[in-house]
């Protein structure tokens, strides 16, 4: 699996594959929230005339059914998980698990991140 880089932009969503099933992690930045969005979202197949095929990209991103906000600028507020659908959705485990792993990277590096700015205002 390939891993997450230090920062995300709504790029190319990683994708995994289970069951049968195609899912997306996307990544960007919610500005009204001050946080970084981390979206679970089963994907969709690419539509042959943008670009599917042998060496490109099969699958995107399709809508976000759980969104986890990861503030970055504010060290008291909490990461939170929200859950966005008016379908039924049956999440695996194994993609839950997934899931949460980007979700963790994430805290960690926006908490390290805030915990190198609050080193660097002291001196």
């Amino acid at each position: 699996m390939v891993r997450s880089q230090v920062w995300h932009s709504s790029g190319m969503p990683e994708l995994l594959e289970h069951a049968g099933r195609h899912y997306a992690v996307q990544f960007h930045y919610a500005l009204p929230d001050d946080a970084w969005a981390v979206e679970l979202s089963e994907a969709v197949p690419v539509p042959v005339e943008d670009g599917a095929g042998p060496g490109h990209l099969t699958h995107m991103a399709g809508r976000a059914f759980i969104v986890a906000f990861v503030p970055d600028e504010d060290p008291a507020l909490e990461p939170t998980v929200h859950i966005h659908s008016h379908d039924e959705h049956v999440v695996p485990y194994d993609v839950m698990r997934w899931f949460m792993e980007h979700v963790t990277e994430q805290v960690e590096r926006c908490r390290a991140a805030l915990a190198m700015e609050g080193a660097g205002s002291d001196e």
